[in-house]
Parts: structure tokens; C-alpha cells; sequence
């Protein structure tokens, strides 16, 4: 029996980002991006089903387009990022569903917390892009509970509304260049 070849595709962080999305005061959403990122995926060919999935954000690169916010992020309170520079995620498991749809469920690490997450990738396919590179790109959505992985401040208006709410929504757009 033939073995595929192994093949290795970077995270092109110059095409790619990392957001996530959190309710404030109930009524609108703040949007962040973490800026430091990098990842690897190795695939059977250019079977994703195939794929180990390694990646990491550094956490000071938190970026909710208002420093303020920012900075409380670093601390203790949330992200912890003297104590804690690094997230990371690794798949345990890559399934396709249909013809251009995954679920990816790994292992994600924020701060010294690591909790089992299921993801939904899309593949939105593959491209060369003007310097010879082969691409492959994904969307990438799913959702934590931030209190799961120790972020657990909470505030609380004198109306009784809740500041930020516990769902975290992330989403990802992916392009990875075969090595």
C-alpha cells in the first residue's frame, strides 16, 4: 500500500486573520483580532481531512481597535499576557462533511486552561497566486465560552446588565501556502 506524501502548508499571516466577536451590554458587538499569529498544517497530499493542525496567537497582539480595552485584555483579568504570551490550538481530529466543509476539533489552550472546542471550516478552494505559491483558503467559525478558559471578569451596569457576555464567537480567515 502507498503512503501519501506528507505536505506542509504555512499559515500566510498576510492573508489570513483571527477575529473574535463578544457581546458588550447586550445591545452590540466588539470585534477583536489577535495581530501575532502563526500555524502549520500537515496533510496526506492535499487530503485536508488528512490534516494536524498546529497554531498559536500571541496574546499581546490583542486588538479591539481601542487601546483602553486592549490593555485591560494583557492583564491578569483576561488574557494574563506577561504570564501567558502565547494561545494555542491543536487538532485532534479533521472530518469532512460534504463536498468543501470540515469539522475540526482540537485542543485549545488560553492562558493555563486547555478545553476540547469543535470548529467549522469551509474550503473555499485552491489558487496560485502571482509569485508560484500554491494556496489553499478557509473560513473558519466557532464558538467558546470565555469563562471555560479562565477569563472571568465581569462587570455589571447599575441597571444589572451584564458588560460583556460569556459566548465568544471566532472566526477565522485562513489562506495557507504549501511549504
Amino acid at each position: 500500500m502507498e503512503t501519501a506524501t506528507k505536505t506542509v502548508w504555512n499559515i500566510d499571516p498576510t492573508h489570513s486573520e483571527i477575529q473574535f466577536k463578544v457581546k458588550h451590554l447586550v445591545i452590540s458587538t466588539v470585534t477583536g483580532h489577535f495581530r501575532q499569529f502563526e500555524g502549520t498544517v500537515e496533510t496526506d497530499g492535499e487530503d485536508f481531512s488528512t490534516a494536524e493542525i498546529a497554531f498559536s496567537a500571541d496574546t499581546v497582539s490583542v486588538d479591539t481597535n481601542q487601546e483602553q480595552r486592549d490593555q485591560h485584555l494583557r492583564t491578569a483579568e483576561f488574557f494574563d499576557v506577561e504570564k501567558f504570551p502565547k494561545m494555542t490550538f491543536v487538532s485532534t481530529n479533521v472530518k469532512k462533511v460534504g463536498d468543501d466543509d470540515y469539522i475540526i476539533t482540537g485542543d485549545l489552550t488560553i492562558k493555563d486552561t486547555t478545553k476540547s472546542v469543535e470548529l467549522k471550516a469551509e474550503h473555499g478552494g485552491y489558487m496560485t497566486d502571482f509569485y508560484g505559491n500554491y494556496k489553499a483558503g478557509f473560513e473558519v467559525t466557532g464558538k467558546i465560552n470565555r469563562k471555560d478558559f479562565g477569563l472571568v471578569w465581569g462587570g455589571v451596569t447599575e441597571a444589572g446588565g451584564i458588560v460583556v457576555s460569556d459566548d465568544v464567537k471566532l472566526e477565522f480567515n485562513i489562506q495557507v501556502a504549501k511549504a
